[in-house]
C-alpha cells in the first residue's frame, strides 16, 4: 500500500514526495554523523527503505518524474570532477596514474570475465559483464570525497581513475557488443560503419563539452558572480537536453566541459564553489531517489552468478591497483587503499545494461538483472570503503573524521525561545542588564583536556562536548591554550602519526580568561571581541586552576532573561 493511500485514499503530490525525500534524508544525515557513516550511504539506505523494496511509501510514477533532476545532478558532479584536471595536473597524474588505471582495468575485466566463464556463463555475457565491471560510480565516489574534504595522493588518483574508468567502460562495452554481434552474425551494418558511429558519438560528446566549457569560462568572466549560477544551470541543462535528443553519452560531455573550464578560466575554484550551492541539494535528492531504485529482490534473484560478479569485481579493482602500484613502486597508501576507493558502481553500468536490453533483449536482460542486483551491494559498501581508505591514508581533516555537534535539542529550543523574546522586546538588551549576575552563576564545570592526552582522548572529549573551544591544561590545571574545533579542519587525521600527536600539539594560544567573582557584564564585553563560543574561568590565586567555562549562549540567555524580568 502506498503512503498516500494509507493516509486516506489519495496519492501524495510530487512536491510532497520531494519534501519527504529531503526531510528523511536530513534526519538520516544526522544519524550518519552519530554512527560514523558516510552521508551518501545514509541517503541510499533511506531511499531503499522508503522505496518499493521495503516500505513502499513513494507513489508509483513519482521516481520517474525525478529523472531529469537526477541526470542534472550527475552532470554537475562530472563537471566538478573535470574542473579538477588542468593540463599540468593531468600530465602529473598521468605519469603514475595511467599505469595504475590500465592495470586496474585489465585485471578487473579479466577476473570478472574468467570467473563468469568458469561458472558456465556464455562467452558473450561474460565478455560484456567484464566490460561493465570496469565502471566506477562517479557521483557516489566524488561526492564522498567532497563530503570528507579529503586531499592527498589517494584522493587525486581516485578522481583520475574514476574518469578513465568510465570512459574506458563505454568504449570497451561498445566494442565488445560489436564483436559479439559480429560473431553471432547479427551485425546488420558493416563493421566500419558501426565503428564510425561510435567515433562520431565520442567526438560529438567532446565537442559539446568543449563548447559548453568555453561558454561558461567566457560568461563567468563577463557576468557578475550573482549571475554565474544561472549561467551554469542554463548551460548544463541545455547541453543535457542536446545529449538526450541525439543519444550522445552525456557523462563524457560534462567531464570534458569541466576540463575545458579548468584550462580556460582563472576563476575555476570560484565557479565550482558557486555550483556547490546547488550540488549539495541535488546530491541528497540523487542518492535518495537512486536508493529507491535499488532492488533487494533483484540482488537475491541473481544468486551465485551475482555473487561471483561481485567478488571478482572487488578483487579485480583491489588487486589491479595493488599489483601495478607495487611494480611501479608507488607509495604504500596508494598500494593498499586506492583500489578500495573504486568499488562503487551505478550510473554508467546501469545505463549501458539498459542499452544492452534494447539492442538484444535475450542477451541484455540477464546482464541487466545482474547489474541491478549487484548495485545494491556496491552502492552501500562503496562509500564505507572510501571512508575507511581516506582515514587510513590520513587525507581527511580531523574535523571531518569525528562526530561533533555544537548544540543539543534542548539548547537549541532555548535559543529559539530567547530570540523570540528578544524580538518581542521593545528595547534592545545591553550588557548592563546582567550587572547582578556573576560569572560563577554561569559557570559550566569542566576539567579540560590534559596537554599530554593522545589523539583518541582528544576525539573522545570533543565528541562528548557541545562546545567548540576546549581548554588544554597541565598537571597543575593551569590553562596552557585551547583546542578550537573550527581550526581542526586544517589538521589532517593520520593514523600513522596519531600515536605521537597529543593535545598540546593541537592547542593554540588563548589570553582571555574570566574569574568566578567577576560580574557577567565583563564576560559580555569579552565576547564582543571574541570569536570563541566559550571562555575559560580560572581561580584568581596561583596557579590559576581551571574551574570551567562560560558559554556565549549562556551569557545571552541571562541577558534576555534579566531584561524580561526588569520589564
Amino acid at each position: 500500500m502506498y503512503f498516500g493511500e494509507f493516509m486516506g485514499g489519495f496519492d501524495l503530490h510530487i512536491a510532497s514526495t520531494l519534501g519527504l525525500f529531503l526531510g528523511i534524508c536530513l534526519a538520516a544525515g544526522v544519524l550518519a554523523d552519530l554512527l560514523h557513516l558516510p552521508k551518501v550511504t545514509a541517503y541510499l539506505l533511506v531511499g531503499l527503505f522508503v522505496g518499493p523494496s521495503v516500505l513502499d511509501l513513494i507513489p508509483e510514477g513519482h521516481v520517474e518524474l525525478f529523472e531529469p533532476v537526477l541526470k542534472l545532478a550527475m552532470a554537475v558532479v562530472l563537471f566538478n570532477l573535470g574542473c579538477e584536471f588542468t593540463f599540468n595536473k593531468v600530465r602529473r597524474l598521468a605519469s603514475h596514474c595511467l599505469a595504475l588505471s590500465i592495470g586496474e582495468i585489465v585485471t578487473t575485466w579479466g577476473l570478472v570475465t574468467v570467473g563468469l566463464l568458469m561458472y558456465g556463463c556464455s562467452v558473450s555475457m561474460a565478455l560484456l559483464l567484464g566490460c561493465l565491471a570496469v565502471a566506477t560510480a562517479p557521483a557516489t565516489t566524488i561526492l564522498v570525497l567532497k563530503d570528507f574534504r579529503s586531499e592527498g595522493p589517494v584522493t587525486e588518483s581516485t578522481g583520475f581513475l574514476v574518469a578513465v574508468n568510465n570512459f574506458a567502460c563505454i568504449v570497451m562495452f561498445e566494442l565488445a557488443f560489436l564483436a559479439v554481434h559480429l560473431a553471432q552474425g547479427k551485425l546488420h551494418d558493416p563493421l566500419t560503419h558501426q565503428l564510425g558511429i561510435l567515433l562520431q558519438d565520442i567526438a560529438g560528446s567532446i565537442v559539446l563539452g568543449i563548447v559548453g566549457g568555453l561558454i561558461v569560462s567566457y560568461g563567468c568572466g563577463l557576468l557578475k558572480m550573482a549571475r554565474w549560477l544561472v549561467l551554469l544551470v542554463a548551460t548544463t541543462t541545455f547541453l543535457l537536453g542536446v545529449c538526450e535528443t541525439f543519444d550522445i553519452a552525456y557523462m563524457l560531455t560534462f567531464l570534458v566541459m569541466g576540463v575545458t573550464v579548468a584550462n580556460t578560466s582563472d576563476m575555476t575554484e570560484k565557479i565550482v564553489d558557486e555550483l556547490d550551492h546547488l550540488t549539495g541539494l541535488l546530491a541528497v535528492l540523487f542518492f535518495a531517489v537512486h536508493g529507491t531504485e535499488l532492488d533487494v529482490n533483484a540482488f537475491l534473484e541473481v544468486g551465485m552468478i551475482g555473487a561471483i560478479y561481485i567478488v571478482c569485481r572487488i578483487a579485480g579493482k583491489w588487486l589491479g591497483v595493488y599489483t601495478t602500484a607495487r611494480v611501479t613502486k608507488q607509495p604504500r597508501e596508494v598500494r593498499y587503499w586506492l583500489g578500495s576507493c573504486l568499488f562503487s558502481q551505478a550510473g554508467a553500468a546501469i545505463a549501458l545494461a539498459t542499452i544492452a536490453v534494447h539492442r538484444d533483449s535475450e542477451l541484455g536482460k540477464p546482464i541487466q538483472d545482474i547489474i541491478l542486483g549487484s548495485v545494491v551491494v556496491f552502492e552501500i559498501i562503496g562509500p564505507l570503503f572510501i571512508r575507511q581508505s581516506l582515514l587510513r591514508t590520513g587525507e581527511v581533516p580531523l574535523a571531518q573524521a569525528i562526530r561533533h555537534t555544537s548544540s543539543t535539542p534542548l539548547h537549541q529550543a532555548r535559543s529559539v525561545a530567547d530570540r523570540f523574546r528578544a524580538a518581542l522586546s521593545r528595547a534592545t538588551p545591553t550588557g548592563s542588564t546582567i550587572s547582578a549576575v556573576k560569572v560563577s552563576d554561569l559557570l559550566r564545570r569542566t576539567k579540560g583536556i590534559h596537554q599530554s592526552a593522545n589523539i583518541d582522548a582528544v576525539i573522545a572529549h570533543i565528541e562528548h562536548s557541545h562546545d567548540n573551544t576546549y581548554p588544554v591544561v597541565d598537571d597543575r590545571m593551569r590553562v596552557m591554550g585551547a583546542i578550537r574545533y573550527p581550526l581542526l579542519s586544517n589538521v589532517i587525521f593520520d593514523n600513522s602519526v596519531s600515536q605521537i600527536v597529543c593535545a598540546e600539539d593541537l592547542a593554540t594560544e588563548t589570553q582571555t580568561f574570566l574569574y568566578p567573582d567577576e560580574p557577567a557584564t565583563h564576560a559580555f564585553e569579552l565576547f564582543q571581541n571574541e570569536t570563541d563560543d566559550c571562555i575559560p574561568v580560572v581561580m584568581r590565586d596561583e596557579p590559576h586552576e581551571l574551574l570551567g567555562v562560560v558559554r556565549r549562549s549562556d551569557v545571552m540567555h541571562a541577558l534576555i532573561t534579566q531584561h524580561s524580568k526588569r520589564k
